[in-house]
């Protein structure tokens, strides 16, 4: 089988002094309002890029012609401007995150569409059409891949042996975000040892960015088909990636909480749990251990811990915790057939944390949360090593991959 094609590219990138301020969260963790306060307070935020509805009038749609045409003339902007700045050859980065005692480093690079076509990328996620539309049309309205996609791979020794190395050369950037992550970046010396190294990498996984990895894929296609000149060769061939060590990895769960008991009382569903499961009072709002979850009826009832039975860890999807939960307690008791679909679930990052889930349910706007036990990165591994799917909001990984730091543009 052969290996991961992993490339370097003439990155666009912010002057050193830029980077704090041109930096932005991702697209898909703010809301319009969000996105539309951290714009109004920095003009030169790449948020202007990837959500450029909040310079437009807000009766027009996010997904309208204009938006594209926005991100573009957003883009190029910060280009005139000299904020973005494209590196004269190509070349490979690393970026290191510090969120707390926590650290993660991932080599930047471009990957090829035909390995995630074909599966040499493998996937765990499901995408929806419409932002995986909305992607595609703003990868091509601005001509680049202005968010990587996270990747991840089983680690390998050698390449985390050169990689240590190169983060003891000067920065390209360095600074904290306003969420107290650390983010720093350096231009790879070694170029030669990392590819060589690389070449023990026979697959990667899509660990965040299923639709920039799928829309990167549709743009090539788009782009191939008005190419009558197209011989392979072309920059649209690739996508931007950033590729992370397994080990490394932060996983958080993702909590639900939903509206309404369906016409039950918290007592009668508390009844309904024991009998399918080991139901008790806990002091801790957290699951110590996968197979079970903690439940939240209230402050008048405080925390539960309900453990699921007779798991069947032979089959990676019905042993994961969000599936054991939709499949025993959501569909059977509270009448959510579809999560994606049905307006009475929501769901909850745990970077949030139970706070946020005790808010919800103590002001009325939720009768019960599920604080769940966090997926492994081998659960997440196993699922995509056997082609099947996670259930939706199965996975959160903090911290988030800043945009605006790395950009490929695809001409």
């Amino acid at each position: 089988m052969p290996s991961l094609r992993i490339r370097p590219f003439h990155a666009v990138h912010p002057t050193t002094s830029d980077a704090t301020r041109v930096a932005s969260v991702p697209y898909d963790v703010v809301n319009r309002d969000e996105a539309a306060e951290i714009g109004k307070q920095n003009e030169d935020s790449f948020m202007h890029v990837v959500r450029s509805e909040i310079d437009l009038d807000p009766s027009i749609s996010p997904y309208d012609g204009a938006v594209y045409a926005k991100a573009n003339e957003n883009y190029r902007r910060l280009r005139d401007i000299g904020a973005l700045v494209q590196d004269k050859d190509p070349a490979l980065y690393l970026y290191r995150q510090c969120m707390g005692d926590h650290q993660q480093v991932g080599l930047v690079a471009c990957c090829h569409v035909d390995d995630y076509n074909d599966n040499v990328i493998r996937k765990h996620e499901n995408t929806r059409q419409v932002k995986e539309d909305d992607r595609t049309n703003h990868v091509l309205g601005i001509h680049a891949n202005s968010g990587p996609v996270f990747l991840t791979y089983k680690g390998k020794e050698e390449l985390n042996t050169i990689i240590d190395d190169e983060m003891n050369k000067r920065p390209l950037f360095h600074f904290v975000a306003d969420d107290g992550v650390m983010h720093t970046g350096w231009r790879v010396e070694h170029e030669d040892a990392i590819l060589n190294a690389c070449k023990a990498i026979d697959v990667a996984y899509v660990a965040d960015g299923h639709h920039r990895s799928a829309s990167a894929a549709r743009a090539a296609v788009s782009l191939k088909e008005n190419n009558p000149e197209h011989d392979g060769s072309e920059e649209y061939n690739w996508f931007l990636t950033v590729l992370f060590p397994a080990e490394q990895l932060n996983i958080l769960p993702y909590n639900r909480v939903v509206a309404d008991l369906q016409g039950n009382t918290p007592e009668e569903i508390m009844q309904k749990l024991q009998v399918i499961g080991d139901f008790v009072k806990t002091e801790s709002p957290t699951p110590s251990a996968s197979g079970s979850c903690c439940v939240y009826f209230g402050v008048a009832y405080g925390w539960y811990t309900f453990h699921f039975r007779d798991i069947d860890y032979s089959n990676p999807i019905a042993s994961l915790d969000v599936d054991l939960l939709q499949q025993r307690i959501l569909a059977p008791l509270l009448g959510i057939g579809d999560p994606r679909s049905d307006t009475r679930i929501d769901f909850i990052g745990g970077i949030r944390g139970t706070d946020a889930l005790e808010k919800r349910v103590d002001s009325g706007a939720a009768a019960v949360a599920f604080s769940m036990y966090h997926t492994t990165i081998e659960q997440l591994l196993e699922v995509a090593d056997a082609g099947l799917i996670m259930p939706p909001k199965s996975t959160w990984f903090e911290p988030k991959l800043r945009s605006g730091l790395f950009v490929h543009e695809l001409h």
